[in-house]
């Protein structure tokens, strides 16, 4: 499906090295010290560098949320569509704060939505299926969307783009994303399974009992990343998979947002597991289950500030710390160079 090798690591001991002669004590950078020698694993060469960077927000509605189970309506996807086309949303702000390009992805909402510059329509349908009472969706659907997410990945990546951050809207996302979870790690849904953004405890309990239900009817998908989609995904989820898997045959840096986007980097990891050297993990979603998660895949998210909203929030809140990752890396004197002696 994709060829992704892993990254080159002839040059690790250099590249370690390289970061611990600087000016400093070892370690002293903490998290940057790790995240520059994976940036520099994945670029192999001595100046770092970050071009064009672009959040991909991919949106679609899902056939769970008839059941009243999401603190909004399914029209909220769409409206919110129009909210990111307008420069509205949080994602917009923190994107226009940090210099990144932001493309909202059709990837099969309810509503319409005009053409705009920053529109990519890409629809699978008008949402998903209940997944509670039948698949989300076909395995030939899920085969599209994977194909259409890697086509807009790699359209980025021919026009200069080598950092991509993944972000997500879509009404009942979350029930979607602990059920692919649950699936594909053959765990109870209770412990996937979260409130969300914000849904009270009753429609909590409701939630968890369709996701127990949803497992029980698709259990013969546990732990196959392509019938897990099929199973429980959604189309924005299954787009953004696409996309991560491209991104990492490209070799691009790929920023990983919350519980959602996650889920998506869960599949693609078992899809091709060389996707794992890629994925840089921005932060620890309020989310349940996010941990868990993160501990699967042994990441260490750079942020924990406490978000719960997706839209690639969180994905954008790391973006300055990557950069400055770059800039030590390249910039940063060492010790002979300073002639500081230890």
């Amino acid at each position: 499906m994709f060829t992704i090798y892993p990254v080159d690591k002839t040059q690790s001991i250099h590249i370690k090295k390289r970061i611990d002669n600087k000016t400093k004590p070892i370690g002293a950078l903490g998290q940057l010290e790790p995240l520059a020698e994976q940036l520099a694993l994945i670029q192999q060469r001595d100046t770092l560098t970050i071009d064009n960077p672009h959040l991909l927000i991919f949106a679609a509605d899902h056939g769970i949320s008839q059941h009243g189970i999401s603190i909004a309506p399914a029209e909220v996807t769409t409206q919110m569509v129009h909210n990111f086309l307008a420069g509205g949303a949080a994602a917009n702000c923190f994107c226009r704060s940090n210099n990144m390009s932001l493309k909202i992805v059709d990837a099969g909402i309810l509503g319409d939505v005009d053409d705009h510059p920053d529109l990519i329509r890409l629809p699978l349908g008008k949402g998903t299926q209940d997944f509670t009472t039948q698949d989300a969706m076909s395995l030939d659907t899920v085969q599209q969307a994977i194909s259409a997410g890697a086509s807009v990945v790699d359209s980025l990546h021919q026009s200069g783009t080598n950092l991509v951050a993944f972000g997500e809207m879509g009404i009942g996302n979350t029930s979607s994303a602990a059920a692919i979870m649950a699936l594909l790690l053959n765990l109870p849904a209770d412990a996937c399974t979260g409130h969300g953004t914000g849904i009270d405890d009753s429609q909590y309990q409701k939630k968890l009992a369709l996701i127990r239900l949803a497992c029980k009817h698709h259990y013969s998908a546990t732990g196959d990343p392509l019938k897990v989609l099929s199973a429980v995904g959604g189309f924005e989820i299954a787009q953004i998979t696409g996309g991560i898997l491209q991104a990492a045959e490209n070799r691009m840096i790929i920023l990983v947002d919350g519980f959602i986007v996650t889920a998506a980097a869960l599949l693609a990891v078992a899809i091709n597991p060389n996707v794992i050297d890629y994925l840089v993990f921005c932060h620890h979603s309020e989310e349940a289950g996010h941990h868990r998660m993160l501990q699967h895949l042994n990441a260490s998210p750079l942020l924990n500030l406490g978000l719960r909203l997706g839209e690639g929030t969180g994905a954008v809140l790391a973006l300055p710390l990557i950069k400055a990752a770059c800039a030590f890396y390249n910039d940063m004197a060492s010790f002979d160079d300073a002639g500081v002696t230890v």
